[in-house]
């Protein structure tokens, strides 16, 4: 059996652990199959043991390129939707559904942008729906992305006017600084947040409004219920949303890591050995619950 994790501040002692964490890792939108895996590099996977296994999934809908990724990668694309309503999530998750139980059981998954918009979305309405059934996995890693507001509206959360602007103004500065252009002309300074928004995660956020959500407003019900971990950049533009989704977990059972950058996974040493950490808390966290 391979050796526990020990959490931060705690001491050492023995625990049961699961011997061969399997995650599912899931993708942007308008990525390649050959990018997949980017998103989750080896800088921090080779740092984990050979125990964890990753299962790395494309969406399964044909799709235009997202911004900037045909400079990189030739096609075929694909995504979980094109057309980002409430239908569209629906029958994404339905094929996420059938692909957790047809691959799974996972331990746990990862997701990156559009990924965790999908993760986000099948854990919340998982509670609404569904509270006493366990999710098909026990812990979530999110990368740079946030759950849909089309969603949240579904389920009845009040979405302000500042939140819904917040909310246009950084996809739009997503999609500029990601853009063609914007890598040619300065590559990976092209990253500086939105501008006006702090989002800085050292600093405190107002529970009453964290980029126009009110989560002390938020129906109960509504939380993610399994241990996860929350990475974003603070110079990537849809931080706000990352750091929104933060807010559905369980504070005593999540953690939350600025990786310092922007929508991206850099690959500097101190920061795959902070994810390989992160990783082996989370599947710590799940094991003894």
């Amino acid at each position: 059996m391979a050796k526990a994790p020990v959490p931060p501040s705690s001491s050492p002692r023995p625990v049961t652990y699961i011997p061969a964490p399997s995650i599912a890792a899931l993708k942007d939108d308008g990525l390649a199959t050959d990018q997949c895996s980017s998103f989750f590099p080896v800088s921090f996977r080779d740092k984990l043991s050979d125990d964890y296994s990753f299962d790395f999934v494309d969406g399964f809908l044909p799709s235009d390129p997202a911004a900037g990724v045909d400079l990189f990668y030739p096609p075929p694309y694909y995504s979980f939707w094109n057309d980002l309503t409430v239908e569209s999530v629906r029958k994404s998750l339905k094929w996420l559904r059938d692909l957790l139980a047809r691959n799974g059981p996972y331990d746990g998954v990862m997701c990156f942008s559009q990924g965790c918009s999908l993760i986000a979305s099948f854990c919340l309405y998982h509670q609404a729906e569904t509270p006493l059934q366990p999710l098909p996995f026990n812990a979530a890693i999110f990368i740079c992305g946030g759950v849909p507001f089309q969603v949240l509206d579904d389920l009845g959360v009040d979405i302000t006017k500042e939140a819904w602007e917040i909310n246009q103004k950084s996809a739009k500065a997503l999609a500029e600084q990601a853009s063609t252009d914007a890598i040619l002309k300065a590559g990976l300074y092209r990253w500086t947040s939105t501008e006006g928004l702090n989002t800085n995660g050292d600093a405190a956020l107002d529970p009453a409004n964290v980029f126009g959500l009110d989560f002390t407003k938020m129906p109960k019900h509504l939380q993610i219920k399994v241990p996860t971990v929350h990475i974003y950049g603070n110079k990537d533009p849809r931080s706000t949303a990352s750091l929104q989704l933060a807010q559905f977990s369980d504070p005593t059972l999540s953690k939350m890591y600025d990786h310092g950058g922007g929508h991206d996974v850099p690959r500097k040493t101190n920061v795959s050995e902070d994810i390989a950490r992160l990783v082996e808390w989370v599947s710590w966290a799940a094991s003894v619950r």
